[in-house]
Formats: structure tokens, C-alpha cells, sequence
């Protein structure tokens, strides 16, 4: 499969990565534009036979930490709020699905970006603990602790908590 096909075909997942980092969906758009222009333009450092959604997500998040930092440097941006939640049909179970997938990305927002990060990539993508800590640049160690305390924040958060 050629580098373009497998970027493609990574594309929903890397998407989503992006969301739960940059927390809303503008923002995931652009920064998952960026990510594969960045490895458009880097393909030739891309080592075939390596893991290329780890690669592109070192990428996406070398990127949004970037970001971050400029914003940091540029003060403070409130974005418009663009998200307006419509719900569609009548069924009592696609309203509660909703409304539960607006408190889960809700508390997902409000987890400190390292436990997010580690959260995003171990729960959600389902990569192994090493995979995450590659990704990542962190010991195991830490994305081992970094995970439950994410957990217990969300479960806190969710109201699960005991």
C-alpha cells in the first residue's frame, strides 16, 4: 500500500486523536491538516515498516504542543462556541447515547492535557502502555500513573466514582 492509501485510511482515527487534544472541532480539523501536510512534506523520513499512525501521532501532537505554545506567547483566545448539539429523531435511547457522549467529551475537556493525551491514546485508540509512552516520549511509568489519574477524574467527573 503506497504512503498516500495508509495516511488516508488513517485519517478517521487521526482525527479523532486530534480532537481529544485540541478540544473542539475547528481546531482538530486544523491541526489534523497540519499534521499531514507536515508528513506530506516528511515522508521521506518515514521509515517503511515503522508503525505510521504512532509516527503521525508524534507528529499531531509535536504540533499541537506548538501551537499551544504560541498561544501561550499570543495571550489568551476564546473561540466562538460553534457547537450547537441538534438531536435528531425521537428515540429515547439515541437522546440518552447524546447526552452521554456530550458529559463524556465534556469531562474529557476538562482533564489536564497530559492525562487526556495518555487517556486519547491508551483507551481510545487502544494502544499498548510502551506504544503510548513511544508516542508520547514519557517512561511507561508515567503513562501508567499519568492513566489512572485520568481515570479517576473522569469517573469523578462522570459521577461513577465510588
Amino acid at each position: 500500500m503506497r504512503f498516500e492509501e495508509e495516511l488516508v485510511e488513517l485519517l478517521p482515527r487521526l482525527r479523532r486523536f486530534a480532537r481529544g487534544l485540541a478540544r473542539d472541532a475547528g481546531s482538530a480539523d486544523d491541526l489534523c491538516q497540519a499534521a499531514v501536510e507536515r508528513a506530506l512534506k516528511s515522508q521521506g523520513q518515514w521509515q517503511r515498516g515503522t508503525k505510521l499512525d504512532s509516527w503521525m501521532y508524534r507528529i499531531t501532537r509535536n504540533l499541537w504542543i506548538d501551537e499551544r505554545r504560541a498561544a501561550g506567547r499570543r495571550g489568551a483566545h476564546v473561540p466562538i462556541d460553534d457547537a450547537v448539539v441538534q438531536i435528531a429523531g425521537d428515540g429515547a435511547a439515541e437522546v440518552e447515547a447524546g447526552a452521554m457522549r456530550g458529559d463524556v467529551d465534556s469531562a474529557m475537556a476538562r482533564l489536564p492535557d497530559e492525562q487526556r493525551e495518555v487517556v486519547m491514546l491508551v483507551l481510545v485508540e487502544g494502544y499498548a502502555y510502551r506504544e503510548a509512552a513511544e508516542i508520547l516520549g514519557v517512561p511507561i511509568g508515567t503513562v501508567t500513573s499519568r492513566l489512572a489519574r485520568g481515570r479517576e477524574t473522569l469517573m469523578h467527573l462522570l459521577g461513577e466514582a465510588a
